[in-house]
């Protein structure tokens, strides 16, 4: 295994896991699909590194991907249950049995082995992994927000909720004791910020159904080669484009007339309906640029649409969230932020490091070298905020509107769907 840098290596152990969340080949995962477990390799790649050159895992991967608890331990019925009792024995020597929080120091360091593959010394401290979400979340959640102007400067690290928003999103809220939000994963015990209660809300595809909405449309090779003439991203582009033919309205109005339901892959949260479609309302036959950039839009506030949905799911059920902290790389595009803070109605804190998944890597290394004493601290030292965005609140009325008819269409749905199963 060969690295370039002491700093790379930190990195990779840290916190990195596969973007699929599956595990190596030859892993348990896919002997677990023989209905046999030989020999424990890996749960995540975060874990496969930490297991390997340790022999301890992460609370992280194992709270929220398996059915570990941070209070009993493994679940023996669960194993008893799919045939592999066997894993059981021996005090889970097979599948590990030494699990810690976030930015634990594992084991006395680097072990000799994995130090001469790695070409470093031994001993390095090596700390307990997150998965590449739950570190985004950590890099963000706890920065420094004082002379912002923020509600959440005065609150509760709890007021706060981490979206990290890619090919795919996942909104982590945290709460000092446990809170159960229908639809929403969780509650899991020091699973991202060790001490805290997380859950987890998530929406499938969304940075793909916007590329997929955008390079679907008939007037995609157009826009493609004028963002190449003009030396820009399609979206960089669009987002230009909506502001000339907005004229003197506010760019969101543009969509008035035309709604979008976003779950073309099913609804993860708080619906937690695989059998969801998406819904366009509102198209007409033209099919030019202008035509595409809204469609983008309804698309983008759609997916914003969705995490309001979410967030009035946790509050209901007890948390109370008072400001965003984007990070991803949907997190790079100013209008899905903005249609973000419009649409929820709350400020969004965007990172000063735009990698906020190394941010929280470094937390969690800082904390195993001890140069912190809780991942708590780490966290409001090493996070920075590099932008505030506040929602425009003279369109309050009108995205409450849209609101009402995004919960209109998956209303409309349901009802088309049990009219074609009736008799």
């Amino acid at each position: 295994m060969k690295v370039k840098s002491e700093s790379e290596v930190a990195q990779s152990c840290l916190t990195l896991s596969d973007p699929m969340d599956c595990s190596l080949p030859g892993s348990s995962i896919h002997r677990i699909s023989q209905a046999r477990v030989l020999e424990w390799d890996a749960i995540a790649f975060s874990d496969h590194l930490s297991y390997h050159i340790i022999y301890q895992g992460s609370l992280c991967s194992l709270v929220c991907k398996w059915t570990y608890s941070a209070e009993k331990g493994w679940d023996d019925s669960f194993w008893k249950m799919v045939g592999l009792e066997d894993l059981v024995t021996d005090n889970y020597s097979k599948i590990g049995n030494q699990v810690l929080p976030p930015g634990a120091s594992l084991g006395s360091g680097l072990t000799p082995e994995a130090a001469k593959d790695l070409g470093l010394p031994p001993g390095i401290a090596v700390a307990a992994s997150l998965i590449d979400a739950h570190a985004g979340g950590l890099g963000v959640i706890g920065a420094d927000v004082k002379g912002h102007g923020l509600a959440c400067e005065g609150q509760p690290v709890t007021s706060r909720l981490a979206v990290i928003c890619g090919t795919s999103s996942c909104h982590m809220g945290i709460s000092k004791n446990p809170i159960f939000v229908p639809g929403v994963w969780g509650p899991y015990f020091s699973a991202m910020v060790p001490g805290f209660w997380l859950n987890e809300g998530g929406q499938s595809i969304t940075g793909k159904l916007i590329d997929h909405m955008v390079q679907g449309h008939a007037a995609f090779p157009e826009l493609q080669a004028k963002a190449t003439a003009r030396g820009q991203s399609v979206y960089a582009y669009l987002n230009s484009h909506l502001d000339l033919i907005k004229k003197a309205q506010p760019v969101g109005f543009l969509t008035v007339d035309l709604h979008v339901w976003p779950d073309f892959h099913g609804n993860r949260s708080p619906l937690a309906d695989l059998t969801l479609k998406g819904m366009v309302t509102g198209l007409k036959l033209s099919q030019d640029l202008d035509d595409l950039a809204i469609l983008y839009l309804a698309t983008v506030q759609a997916i914003a649409f969705g995490t309001r949905l979410i967030i009035e799911a946790m509050e209901s059920a007890g948390h109370s969230i008072s400001t965003l902290f984007l990070c991803g790389g949907l997190s790079k595009n100013p209008l899905f932020v903005q249609m973000h803070a419009d649409i929820t109605g709350l400020p969004v804190v965007l990172s000063q490091e735009v990698e906020s998944v190394l941010v929280g890597a470094a937390v969690l290394g800082a904390c195993a070298s001890g140069d912190f004493a809780s991942v708590q601290e780490a966290m409001a030292k090493m996070s920075k905020v590099g932008k505030v965005v506040f929602p425009r609140h003279e369109d309050k009325r009108y995205y409450d509107k849209k609101y009402q008819v995004f919960l209109k269409l998956v209303e409309h749905q349901k009802e088309y769907a049990a009219i074609m199963k009736g008799d």
